[in-house]
C-alpha cells in the first residue's frame, strides 16, 4: 500500500537567512510512502500529517537537507513498518520566480 499527502502546506520558521529566522514562510511537503497493509496494521494519514507539521514547527530547521532528514527519522521511528519513503519540502516564496525544492528517497 502506498500513501500519498500531496500539497501539505503550512507556514514555518525554516531557512538561514535572517528574515527567515524571524518571520515564518510557506512550506509545501509532499510525501509517498510504502508498507505492508493488513486489516490490524494501517497508518492513519491524518496522524502523518500532524507529524509533519509538529516536527517542522518545533525544530525550526536552518537547512532543508536536515529538515529531510528530521522528518524521516520521526515517520521511521513512528512508522517502522514503512518500506519507502519520499520526502519533498518546497519553499515557494523565497525567490521571486522560482519554487525551490529538496526531495529524498529511503528504502528501508
Amino acid at each position: 500500500m502506498t500513501i500519498h499527502i500531496e500539497d501539505l502546506t503550512f507556514d514555518v520558521i525554516i531557512g538561514l537567512l535572517d528574515f527567515e529566522r524571524d518571520k515564518p514562510q510557506r512550506v509545501i511537503i509532499n510525501l509517498e510512502a510504502s508498507y505492508n497493509y493488513n486489516d490490524d496494521k494501517f497508518i492513519d494519514y491524518a496522524d502523518m500529517v500532524l507529524l509533519i507539521q509538529k516536527e517542522l514547527k518545533e525544530k525550526r530547521y536552518e537547512l532543508l537537507e536536515n529538515a529531510l532528514i528530521g522528518l524521516k527519522e520521526v515517520l521511521y521511528t513512528t512508522y517502522p513498518d514503512l518500506q519507502t519513503l519520499s520526502l519533498k519540502i518546497s519553499k515557494p516564496d523565497i525567490l521571486v520566480d522560482c519554487t525551490v525544492s529538496l526531495s529524498k528517497t529511503w528504502n528501508f
